[in-house]
C-alpha cells in the first residue's frame, strides 16, 4: 500500500512498506545477523548496489528498514537511519557533519548527553562549539563564525521548554550555509515536523513518544536530503551504532498507538498544567499550552499541540522539590520520558548533573526545576498524586 496520501495515523499503522512472503499481518522479527545469497553474482550485486537486498544486520535488516521508513515518511523527509540509541543517533550527526576546527552552536538548555559528550570528548579531535539561547535569534547571530558549519537546536528544550523558532533559525542558518539538525524527541513527528520548516536533519530518542512504553532504547536520524542521508548512514554502518532488529520491532508496535497516546497524554497535561499553575506552592510553571508561557505563540504557530512535558519549581527550592519528589506515589521518580506512566526527575542532580553550575545556570536548569512526563493514566489520578506530594513541601 502506497500510504503517502493518507493520514497521520493510518501511516503509523500501515506505513513501512515491508511484506511478509507468507502473508503475516504483522512483519516478523528477523532476528538474525546475517543473510544468505541465491548465488555468488547475486551476493556480489548486493554487495556493489546494483540490486538491493539484505546482506548483515548492522547494514540493513526488514524490521529496522520498516521503521526507519515510516519514521521518516511521518517527518517527511528523504529516509531514516534507526540506531542502538538516542545518544547513538546524537553522535551520528556530529561524527557526519563535524571535523577538525568545525564549530557547532547549540541551545544551552539541550538535553545533558548532548552537551556532555560534545564538551567532552570532541574537544580531542578539534570540534569547537558554542552554547546559546536559541529562543533568541540575535544570540545565535552572534555565535556564527566562519567555521560554523553545524546549528544543533532542540525545541522545547530540555528540561526548560524554551521555543526555538525554527523557520526563522533555519533562514539564518542556510544564509550562511550552516546545516541544521533538530532534536524533536519531546514533540515527535505528531505535534512538529522540522523538516516541513527547512530543516535539513531531525532526530528523535525513539526511546521517548514514538516507542512510547519504557521498554526499548533507540535513536532515529532522518534526513531531508538524500545527499546528507548517505553521510549520515555511512557513519551508522562504519561506527556500528545499527538498532537490533528485536528492538526495531518493537519501537513499530509501539509506533502503531503514537497519536492516541499522545492525545491522552495531551489532554492530561493541559489539565494538570492548569491545577500547577493555580496551586500555592508552585512557584512557576512552563508549558507550552499556558498562555503564561512566554513563547505560547509561538509554539501555537509551529506546533500541532503544547505535548505532554511540563516544568514548574516548587516554593521552598530544591528541599522542597525533593519532599514532592519523595511522595509522589502513582508518578515514578525516574529519568526518561514520553511513556505511558508519568515520571517526575530533577535534572539538575540526574539528566543534567554533568554539566557545570555555570552552565546549568546559563541555560536556566535552577536548582528547584522539577520536570515531569505526564503518562496516559485517568487525570484525576495524576493531580491527586501531586496535590498529595505537594502537601509536603
Amino acid at each position: 500500500m502506497n500510504t503517502k496520501d493518507k493520514g497521520f495515523t493510518s501511516k503509523l499503522v500501515h506505513a513501512g512498506g515491508i511484506k511478509d512472503p507468507l502473508g503475516s499481518a504483522v512483519t516478523p522479527i528477523y532476528q538474525t545477523s546475517t543473510f544468505s545469497f541465491r548465488d555468488a553474482d547475486h551476493g556480489a550485486d548486493c554487495f556493489s548496489g546494483a540490486e538491493k537486498g539484505y546482506i548483515y544486520t548492522r547494514i540493513g535488516n526488514p524490521n529496522i528498514e520498516e521503521l526507519e521508513k515510516t519514521v521518516a515518511e511521518l517527518e517527511n523527509g528523504y529516509d531514516g537511519i534507526a540506531t542502538a540509541s538516542g545518544m547513538a543517533a546524537v553522535n551520528t550527526v556530529y561524527l557526519a557533519l563535524l571535523g577538525s576546527g568545525d564549530h557547532m552552536i547549540s541551545s544551552n538548555a539541550v538535553y545533558g548527553p548532548s552537551r556532555g559528550v560534545m564538551e567532552t570528548l570532541y574537544p580531542k579531535f578539534g570540534v569547537e562549539f558554542s552554547y546559546v539561547n536559541t529562543s533568541n535569534l540575535e544570540e545565535i547571530k552572534q555565535a556564527i563564525q566562519p567555521n560554523t558549519k553545524l546549528l544543533y537546536l532542540e525545541t522545547p528544550a530540555n528540561p526548560t521548554m524554551g521555543i526555538t523558532d525554527i523557520e526563522e533559525a533555519v533562514k539564518l542558518a542556510h544564509k550562511h550555509n550552516i546545516m541544521v539538525c533538530v532534536d524533536n524527541t519531546f514533540s515527535s513527528p505528531y505535534l512538529q515536523r522540522p523538516l516541513e520548516m527547512g530543516a535539513d536533519i531531525v532526530l528523535h530518542s525513539m526511546t521517548k513518544f514514538i516507542n512510547g512504553h519504557a521498554d526499548i532504547v533507540g535513536g532515529m536520524v532522518i534526513a531531508k536530503e538524500k545527499d546528507v542521508y548517505d553521510k549520515l548512514r555511512y557513519v551508522m554502518v562504519n561506527v556500528g551504532f545499527n538498532m537490533d532488529p528485536h528492538q526495531a520491532w518493537l519501537a513499530r508496535r509501539g509506533l502503531k498507538t503514537l497519536s492516541i497516546r499522545i492525545d491522552k497524554a495531551q489532554e492530561n497535561t493541559i489539565k494538570v498544567a492548569d491545577f500547577l499553575e493555580k496551586h500555592p506552592k508552585v512557584e512557576w510553571i512552563l508549558y507550552p499550552g499556558l498562555k503564561s508561557h512566554p513563547q505560547y505563540e509561538l509554539a501555537k504557530k509551529q506546533m500541532d499541540g503544547p505535548g505532554a512535558m511540563i516544568s514548574f519549581g516548587v516554593k521552598g527550592g530544591l528541599k522542597a522539590g525533593k519532599q514532592v519528589m519523595n511522595n509522589v506515589q502513582l508518578a515514578l521518580l525516574a529519568v526518561s520520558l514520553g511513556g505511558i506512566e508519568t515520571l517526575i526527575q530533577h535534572p539538575a542532580s540526574m539528566t543534567h548533573s554533568k554539566l557545570s553550575k555555570e552552565a546549568k545556570e546559563t541555560a536556566g536548569i535552577s536548582d528547584g526545576l522539577v520536570r515531569l512526563s505526564i503518562g496516559i493514566e485517568d487525570v484525576d489520578d495524576i493531580i491527586a498524586d501531586l496535590e498529595r506530594a505537594l502537601s509536603f513541601a
